[in-house]
């Protein structure tokens, strides 16, 4: 994608400086020369990104979560499986198209591939299919199809992957009439039972009741740059300082980066991203979270069904801290 984020512009120039250089270097004598200035200048570009990539800021690494070019459900769906079959509907007569749900063969290698279900939140490349997607923010009837297909799966012994990718669920005023609040809660409740390993990955923006809805499983992956929060940091800001600006500062204060998830429990594994970040290589990027959920799925292939549960629900409880009063 085009859309340059403002801390990456010193490094956007020096590239542009560069192609520029290399579009005006002209045969004979002079070429040699104009050829070690590109060389010095992508030793400092390169040098510049390591700098810049090295040292993000909780809002800098919203910022990139929030990327339009980042890979989505159906990129990441096209790289892992084949025989991939989408289903639609949640069996009361709508179909949200902010949640996309289906099964196929799981394969990042050699082999026959495992049969899974994968559901997540989907998000559009242009404006017209981010509309129809409603920008990744659900409606109950989406939860109700990702319920529906993780009971499918529980019943037919296949692994769940939830992709999660959401600012939060939908909170308009229709969204409330066919019960929002309900249905998130009835999927935190339902997979708490599912008796097959469920692996959820954060490859964006992971917001709120709306990302927790897919989010309760034996093993929490996030990509390198994503995010995960109760609340966006600009929703943070205008309720504790009453100014969306202050978002910077909220997203420092809510430890909301994959860094941060890993060490307090809330993430399993952080996946590294391609420098730059995921929407610089996507199919880099989902490379490397094909392989982090197959090693996943590896290590929860021994347990039962009881023993699966049983490690869900243990790994819920320990997560906070708290002091016990008199």
């Amino acid at each position: 994608m085009d859309l340059v984020l403002d801390f990456e512009r010193p490094l956007v120039e020096l590239r542009r400086r560069i192609d520029g250089l290399r579009t005006m270097n002209p045969p004979g004598p002079r070429a040699t020369s104009t050829g070690v200035a590109v060389a010095e200048l992508e030793k400092q570009a390169q040098r510049l990104q390591e700098q810049i990539f090295a040292n993000l800021s909780p809002w800098q690494r919203t910022q990139l979560s929030r990327h339009p070019g980042r890979p989505n459900f159906d990129e990441y769906v096209a790289g892992w499986t084949t025989d991939w079959t989408e289903l639609h509907g949640d069996r009361a007569g709508h179909d949200d198209q902010a949640i996309g749900c289906g099964v196929g063969l799981f394969r990042t290698g050699e082999g026959p591939g495992l049969r899974v279900a994968i559901i997540g939140h989907k998000k559009g490349r242009t404006t017209k299919e981010n509309v129809a997607c409603n920008f990744g923010m659900a409606l109950p009837d989406g939860y109700r199809k990702a319920l529906r297909l993780m009971a499918l799966a529980d019943r037919f012994n296949m692994p769940i992957i939830t992709l999660i990718d959401t600012p939060g669920a939908y909170p308009g005023l229709d969204a409330e009439a066919r019960g929002q609040a309900e249905a998130i809660a009835r999927n935190l409740l339902e997979m708490f039972t599912f008796r097959v390993p469920i692996v959820c990955c954060v490859i964006g923006e992971g917001g709120s009741g709306g990302a927790l809805a897919l989010g309760c499983g034996n093993r929490v992956l996030m990509m390198e740059h994503a995010v995960y929060s109760v609340i966006s940091p600009e929703g943070c800001a205008a309720i504790l300082w009453h100014d969306r600006a202050e978002g910077p500062r909220a997203a420092e204060a809510l430890k909301i980066t994959a860094p941060d998830c890993l060490r307090f429990g809330v993430a399993d594994e952080v996946v590294a991203e391609p420098i730059a970040g995921a929407h610089r290589a996507a199919g880099e990027a989902v490379r490397r979270l094909g392989e982090a959920v197959e090693r996943q799925l590896s290590a929860l292939d021994g347990l039962d069904g009881e023993a699966l549960k049983s490690q869900r629900y243990e790994r819920f409880r320990k997560l906070g801290a708290f002091e016990a009063g008199a």
